[in-house]
């Protein structure tokens, strides 16, 4: 059990293998620096975007959001250009983004004692952006992003590709993940999880 300042991590029964980390709102609080990058890529459509929304979308890739937002309310932005607008101001908002401490703490334990990868929704750009800002980008033997993968949770592909990567069974994988569509994710890739919470604001 993992007892910090902001909520206490119980890890299941097992000896496992490898970890595998979720990294926005699991390693990194970046969620409210997402919405942010987002509500000014929207500009008049950020409307179509209600909070609630984007908190239920954790861990769909950005692209398909933007496909959900044309879907839904008959829009037709541009999926490639609103993403490329959208990750370039979540760029330049970076340093606002603060570590999940808990996580990364655990992080930071398990590294050099076992295998330890990334499996994230987010663009290859962005995810290392993320790792450098917090200082541990090198905790990482995997760091598995949008791009090196067909399909995005709740599909299993993400964490079937970091296992692979780590050459450890999927089975002897836990994985940590903030989202319901995360947790599907490993459940149908073989794995246990543990569901970090949501930061308290």
């Amino acid at each position: 059990m993992e007892h910090h300042g902001t909520f206490t991590l119980t890890l299941p029964d097992g000896d496992f293998e490898a970890y595998i980390f979720d990294c926005d709102g699991t390693l990194a609080d970046t969620m409210p620096t997402h919405y942010k990058a987002w509500m000014a890529a929207l500009g008049e459509h950020g409307a179509d975007f209600p909070e609630a929304m984007f908190y239920e979308l954790g861990g769909v890739p950005t692209a398909r959001i933007v496909e959900i937002l044309n879907e839904r309310h008959g829009l037709n932005m541009p999926v490639d250009a609103t993403v490329a607008h959208k990750e370039s101001l979540f760029l330049e908002m970076s340093s606002e983004i603060a570590a999940i401490e808990p996580v990364v703490a655990l992080a930071r334990r398990y590294h050099g004692h076992k295998p330890l990868g990334v499996a994230s929704g987010g663009h290859r750009r962005i995810v290392m952006n993320t790792l450098r800002a917090l200082g541990i980008a090198e905790l990482f033997q995997a760091i598995v992003c949008s791009e090196d993968y067909q399909r995005g949770k709740p599909s299993p592909d993400p964490f079937l590709e970091a296992a692979l990567r780590l050459d450890v069974a999927p089975e002897r994988c836990l994985v940590f993940e903030d989202t319901a569509t995360g947790i599907a994710a490993a459940t149908a890739a073989g794995m246990q999880s543990v569901l970090v919470p949501a930061i308290k604001r």
